[in-house]
């Protein structure tokens, strides 16, 4: 009897942690089972935004990375002690600029996902 007991234990406690996995999933799903055609517009009108602020993203990463090619060519009147100098500052410079641009996309990811709820 002793045996049975810890195996009906064992398994009931099983089973509802399987439920409570279900349950949370449940939770988790998508409530309204459809979408009006109001809903659908909007959805339009932000996925174009957001193609728009993709679009300004991709445009400043490219001019970062240009300015920061003609930064790190020597110029004709400086000597190799004040081009490494200024390369390094150029260096710390263009890893700041593409945070900053990241940080940028990473918002509008986060604007986009908050405003499908």
């Amino acid at each position: 009897m002793n045996f049975i007991g810890k195996k009906v234990i064992v398994y009931s406690m099983l089973g509802l942690l399987q439920a409570g996995m279900f349950s949370s999933i449940a939770a988790a799903a998508p409530a309204p089972l459809h979408i009006d055609s109001s809903r659908i517009t909007y959805l339009d009108r932000d996925d174009r935004r957001d193609d728009d602020r993709r679009r300004d993203h991709d445009d400043r990463m490219r001019k970062e990375k240009e300015r920061h090619e003609r930064e790190m060519k020597r110029r004709p009147h400086e000597n190799e002690r004040e081009w490494r100098e200024r390369q390094e500052r150029e260096k710390e410079r263009h890893d700041q600029s593409l945070r900053e641009i990241a940080a940028l996309l990473i918002g509008i990811a986060i604007g986009s996902g908050s405003s499908n709820n």
